[in-house]
């Protein structure tokens, strides 16, 4: 017999989401299953050496809010990454916990200038897989700061 599915939370297809290890809180990111790797806006300044791991400094701008952090994580890769385009760019990957409402784990962040689009980060579905069931018609299920909203408009 087998046993039941675990029951999963519930993401709408927008979240503010964390990265507590690199000092960023309450980023804006669209829930995007078409993706593979999650996405983070976030423009390199440097690769370096620390204790014989590789690094990666970089710079993410909060352009509303008028605000440029500057991170460090560990360089785990750098990976041909294929856009909606069609197009393969070379990325940076770091890995970082991320936290969504209540859950954290630590997730494969691609660094790339999303300075084009409407959110700074992208959750991808290698995030979501075996954590999260995602209802496209809501946003901020698991943002407890927002308001829930129903519906697909911005």
């Amino acid at each position: 017999m087998s046993k039941p599915p675990k029951t999963l939370p519930v993401v709408g297809w927008r979240e503010l989401v964390h990265l507590p290890e690199l000092g960023l809180h309450a980023i804006p990111a669209k829930i995007d299953t078409g993706a593979r790797t999650s996405s983070l806006h976030g423009e390199v300044i440097e690769e370096f050496e620390r204790d014989g791991e590789k690094y990666v400094r970089f710079a993410v701008d909060f352009e509303q809010q008028h605000v440029r952090q500057v991170c460090e994580a560990v360089h785990v890769d750098v990976r041909g990454i294929t856009s909606s385009n069609g197009e393969t760019q070379y990325r940076y990957v770091i890995k970082s916990p991320l936290k969504i409402g209540d859950v954290e784990f630590r997730a494969e962040i691609s660094l790339a200038d999303r300075s084009d689009m409407k959110f700074p980060m992208l959750i991808g579905r290698s995030s979501l897989r075996r954590r999260f069931v995602v209802d496209s018609g809501y946003s901020w299920l698991q943002t407890p700061e927002m308001k829930v909203k129903k519906g697909h408009k911005p």
